[in-house]
């Protein structure tokens, strides 16, 4: 069994106190584009970017809704994007994706981790042939090339730059880092993948979560491989609801 998570009352005080303690040590989080925030000088908007330092490691989660707002916000809290060492897209939603147009910009050669997923758009990945799912019923002008598949179909790009690095199971990318792999079973994302950044921690794992599309069970499941201790939850936890248009809202949870 899973520990229970309590989300924070204020999720704000949370994070304030979660930033203010991690300014003391090697390892601190800046969140780097979000609709949240007291800094006046940052632009909100829809979406979630987090730069992580951790043991001397600097990694970017997400890049989010808007490049033009991204590289904004990044000038502003004067972060230096060129000395990353890898960047991680949680999934293939252009919410999450977009800013990849700066960041490959002024990064051109960084490693870029994204879900492997027949149609990501990340990096042109092949369509399985069970994408496809042929149905019998239908007629062969209802099927995709009128029934007629090609042996190799290669998905389009969201970049036609870039060095991405597909994920497709629990990945070790650095000591104690890893990249949780989850498919989503709920119906408004069924077969959504997306990748949770994992890291090990002295109390336990420390996740950042890009959108939540899984399900918070279906992530942690993914994460007890690494840790069966989950310490905090943070970033987009959004989930879609079953019901149409609604999401939970953005939290931070700690055990």
């Amino acid at each position: 069994m899973f520990p229970i998570l309590r989300l924070a009352r204020i999720a704000c005080f949370f994070c304030l106190a979660l930033l203010a303690r991690s300014a003391f040590s090697a390892n601190r989080v800046t969140i780097l584009y979000d609709a949240f925030g007291a800094n006046p000088t940052l632009t909100r908007d829809w979406g979630f970017s987090a730069l992580i330092e951790h043991d001397g490691k600097r990694i970017l989660f997400d890049t989010r809704n808007n490049p033009e707002i991204f590289e904004h916000n990044v000038r502003v809290l004067n972060m230096d994007l060129t000395k990353l060492d890898f960047a991680v897209i949680s999934h293939r939603h252009t919410d999450h994706a977009s800013g990849l147009k700066y960041l490959l910009k002024i990064n051109p050669d960084i490693n870029v981790y994204a879900p492997a997923d027949g149609a990501n758009g990340f990096g042109g990945a092949e369509i399985l042939p069970s994408f496809f799912r042929p149905k019998p019923s239908l007629c062969a002008k209802l099927r995709y090339f009128d029934g007629t598949y090609s042996e190799h179909v290669r998905s389009g790009k969201l970049c036609d730059t870039g060095h991405f690095v597909l994920v497709d199971k629990r990945t070790e990318v650095a000591p104690g880092i890893f990249l949780g792999y989850s498919v989503s079973k709920i119906p408004r994302a069924i077969e959504l993948p997306e990748l949770t950044l994992a890291i090990k921690g002295p109390h336990g794992l420390i996740l950042v979560d890009g959108c939540w599309h899984s399900g918070i069970e279906e992530i942690l499941q993914a994460a007890s491989a690494v840790d069966s201790h989950t310490h905090i939850v943070f970033g987009g936890l959004h989930r879609p609801d079953t019901r149409a248009g609604h999401r939970s809202p953005r939290r931070f949870a700690q055990e």
